[in-house]
């Protein structure tokens, strides 16, 4: 494990992350870290970000006595870059984070992730290849429930993923004029623009501009499709025993709210918070409160609602004379 000094040209972020590169599975990673606990934070990030994604979270953990973690996964940065598409398959990408959790040698571990970055996240709980103390999950589904309520209006939003899929096409169109399109992603799909000013989406611009990042990038998702495992007849999925929060983004243009129902019939210990007016980027558009909620619940605290659901919760509690729950009683889950 080596120091390096971190390549980040415009975007700022707390003077405490340091960049390092770290050995595992076979690749070398390069890793974001802030603080030096006894206990491991590890961040994934996804599509198409990079571990600058968790500037605001790592030195809020970092202050909670963890080592905070955010590597940039396999084809991102300057993380190793294996050609094909098969490296990008599920098994590999479990194996990576498998790695790092054995090379960071901490025994409590939580493991918090976002976009593709909380697919991996998901399926790492569910097969239990490292013991997680907490997992954190911000807008992605668990992959049966999103099964379960995919719909007409999921499979348009899904439309990118199977684009994906033709070979070159998506490298170059997204990779037009030093892949600007990437930055404009962002722009074009967050809720509060000034969250992501142009030196924070210069970032990404660069990252994917890199000789064959974008094509590592998109490799994901063609070896999702590709090498997907199809369960046996009868067989059901795993239930996760770790303790479980999702923080979900209401204005996701990717992702339907709805296919967030019924998660808690596969998570024993889950809660769920929904951000209104906020996109996709949750943890990086609204940081404050994502902030507040994780270092609630790695704290056993209770997670706050978003502000919005605390004043529905009020005035439906004191509408109802026969309401005597503490939990809210509005038409969505709502699960603690």
């Amino acid at each position: 494990m080596t120091d390096t000094t971190a390549d980040l040209s415009a975007a700022p972020r707390d003077s405490r992350i340091i960049t390092r590169f770290v050995q595992a599975n076979g690749l070398t990673f390069e890793v974001d870290q802030c603080g030096e606990g006894d206990k491991l934070a590890i961040c994934l990030h996804g599509f198409p970000e990079s571990s600058y994604s968790w500037r605001y979270q790592l030195p809020m953990l970092a202050d909670l006595g963890y080592t905070a973690w955010a590597p940039n996964l396999r084809g991102y940065g300057k993380s190793s870059r294996p050609p094909f598409v098969e490296d990008y398959a599920m098994q590999h990408l479990l194996d990576d984070v498998a790695g790092l959790i054995d090379a960071a040698g901490k025994q409590e571990v939580v493991l918090i992730a976002h976009d593709w970055g909380a697919v991996i996240a998901w399926q790492f709980a569910m097969a239990k290849v490292r013991p997680l103390t907490k997992l954190i999950i911000c807008n992605v589904p668990h992959p049966v429930a999103m099964q379960k309520a995919f719909s007409l209006a999921q499979l348009k939003k899904s439309w990118y993923v199977f684009f994906f899929q033709i070979p070159g096409l998506a490298e170059k169109l997204l990779g037009r004029h030093h892949a600007q399109p990437i930055a404009d992603m962002f722009q074009n799909t967050c809720v509060d623009k000034s969250m992501f000013p142009q030196e924070v989406v210069e970032v990404y611009r660069q990252n994917a501009a890199q000789p064959g990042a974008l094509t590592a990038m998109v490799n994901y998702y063609r070896a999702l499709l590709r090498f997907r495992a199809k369960p046996k007849k009868g067989e059901k999925s795993p239930i996760i025993s770790t303790p479980t929060l999702m923080i979900w983004g209401e204005d996701d243009v990717a992702l339907t709210k709805e296919t967030t129902y019924g998660t808690e019939n596969y998570v024993d210990d889950f809660r769920i918070r929904y951000l209104p007016r906020i996109s996709h980027w949750v943890q990086q558009e609204a940081p404050q409160v994502t902030n507040e909620m994780i270092k609630a619940f790695v704290q056993d605290q209770p997670v706050p609602y978003a502000q919005w659901q605390m004043n529905l919760v009020a005035s439906l509690l004191s509408a109802s004379d026969n309401h005597t729950s503490d939990e809210p009683a509005i038409d969505e889950p709502a699960i603690d």
